[in-house]
């Protein structure tokens, strides 16, 4: 009885203890298509990257980082795409209805590496900032792609504003 007794115990302890570390640190996922490449899936074979929950608990993202969030046109899929502009921004946009967009208060535009293969801001607009869930901070597997993920913006796509002020 006590072999029954240690298990239900550990069970019972084990997994209120997971689901806080995953809700508040982290989790590894897994992506699939190929609108991150060269970055993510970069010869269409699938990759899992460390997804830090700890990184956006306060929002607090910066333009170049990856980021995990619900699609605004459907919030049972989650989206992986690169911060491009934050508030206030203004973004030459590729096909958006736009040719140039001013990113509202509380808002971001995201767009994926491979841009001729992703569904982004250049199709939804400006997200909201609290749709992003985590920061991807590295590729975890397989162990040939092991590495961080870096926060940078493609030269070609840095925000307007931000390229006026140099």
């Amino acid at each position: 009885m006590t072999f029954l007794a240690d298990i239900v115990k550990t069970v019972l302890l084990g997994v209120p203890v997971g689901i806080t570390l995953i809700d508040i640190i982290g989790y590894v996922a897994r992506v699939d298509g190929t609108s991150m490449q060269p970055l993510l899936n970069p010869n269409s074979g699938t990759d899992y990257v460390f997804l830090s929950r700890w990184s956006v608990r306060c929002y607090d993202v910066e333009r170049g980082d990856v980021v995990a969030l619900f699609s605004p046109k459907d919030p049972d899929q989650k989206l992986i795409k690169r911060i491009i502009g934050l508030e206030g921004d203004i973004i030459q946009t590729l096909n958006y209805n736009s040719k140039v967009v001013k990113v509202p208060k509380g808002h971001c535009w995201v767009e994926g590496d491979n841009a001729s293969n992703s569904m982004d801001s250049n199709l939804f607009g400006p997200i909201a900032v609290g749709l992003i869930t985590a920061k991807a901070t590295a590729i975890v597997w397989p162990p040939s792609r092991w590495q961080y993920v870096k926060s940078e913006i493609p030269q070609q796509r840095i925000p307007v504003n931000l390229i006026m002020e140099k």
